[in-house]
């Protein structure tokens, strides 16, 4: 098992191609000693965490499901952002785009998340920072060869090592660009993870919130503070992923949670956000992926202390 001063490095994985060739994309790998922890992935339409292990070593999230090819494993996405665009006479004219699937969804064309530079410091023992700088662009479309700069981000990931889980606390910082944007009302939104198929509750995984609930019926809504899913790894090994949404960002989060394997949430279901220029939308989430079951793990005892650890106010 990894220890708490074994020393955190972030490095891009080597990729051997044939000479002439070159890689689409990149992926960048965060170690904590000998062990995997995570890896920085720009997909095509997103940025996201594939993989993410556990500190026994077991992956817990998909990449890209044959069901839904845009679940990529560890995401931030929203199918409804509209753009006010100023027009002539002093008037706006809205513009509306889906950043969450990889195909137009509903008349709305996709857009795209990109990730233009990306950072990484160690904060201490057993704990380092990533920084990541994304741009939000539209499609390509008539006088947008490169798409509209719709929002701009700094997405902030603090990742902590311990025994039997690695934290990670997720900050998004959103921002208007040029023009005032609008976010919702949507449930495909804000922050997602999408299992391991074995975990899945088709596959015999377990599903479960704070209230004692289970299943993606019994959970999805209004209600949850938290919830866990766990299941088989392989080997005999069970192992999970808990979200804890900051309840100083969401007062009543909505949560969509599948038996296949999906949870979003965010605070867009009811109300949209609109964010005007010079403005900054902040979300926070921590997610902890865990070694064993939810009651192996602590996973109600973790979210207490996470709560007891909130600054106040």
């Amino acid at each position: 098992m990894p220890t708490m001063t074994e020393l955190f490095t972030l490095a891009e994985d080597p990729i051997a191609l044939p000479q002439g060739a070159w890689a689409r994309t990149e992926r960048r790998t965060l170690r904590h000693g000998n062990k995997a922890v995570l890896s920085l992935t720009q997909g095509r339409y997103r940025p996201y965490l594939f993989p993410l292990y556990t500190p026994a070593g077991f992956a817990v999230t998909s990449e890209c499901p044959a069901d839904h090819p845009h679940h990529n494993s560890f995401w931030i996405a929203s199918d409804h952002l509209h753009c006010w665009m100023p027009a002539a006479d002093d008037r706006r004219e809205e513009y509306t785009y889906n950043f969450y699937l990889d195909e137009t969804f509903q008349g709305r064309a996709p857009g795209r998340i990109l990730q233009t530079a990306a950072s990484g410091e160690a904060q201490g023992p057993g704990r380092f920072r990533i920084t990541q700088s994304i741009e939000w662009r539209g499609p390509v479309e008539w006088a947008a060869d490169d798409g509209r700069l719709a929002a701009r981000e700094t997405r902030i990931l603090d990742i902590s090592a311990g025994e039997d889980s690695y934290v990670i606390d997720v900050q998004s910082h959103l921002s208007a660009a040029a023009w005032d944007l609008t976010l919702g009302p949507t449930r495909h939104a804000y922050f997602s993870v999408r299992v391991a198929e074995s975990m899945a509750v088709t596959a015999g995984g377990m599903l479960q919130d704070d209230r004692g609930r289970s299943g993606g019926a019994g959970i999805s809504g209004h209600g949850a503070r938290w919830i866990d899913y766990s299941g088989d790894v392989g080997g005999g090994h069970q192992a999970g992923i808990a979200v804890f949404p900051d309840p100083r960002d969401h007062a009543d989060p909505y949560w969509f949670v599948a038996d296949w394997g999906v949870v979003t949430v965010g605070p867009f279901r009811t109300e949209r956000r609109d964010i005007r220029q010079g403005e900054t939308m902040l979300l926070r989430y921590r997610v902890v992926v865990h070694d064993g079951d939810a009651a192996a793990a602590g996973i109600g005892r973790r979210y207490g202390e996470y709560l007891q650890a909130l600054p106040a106010g």
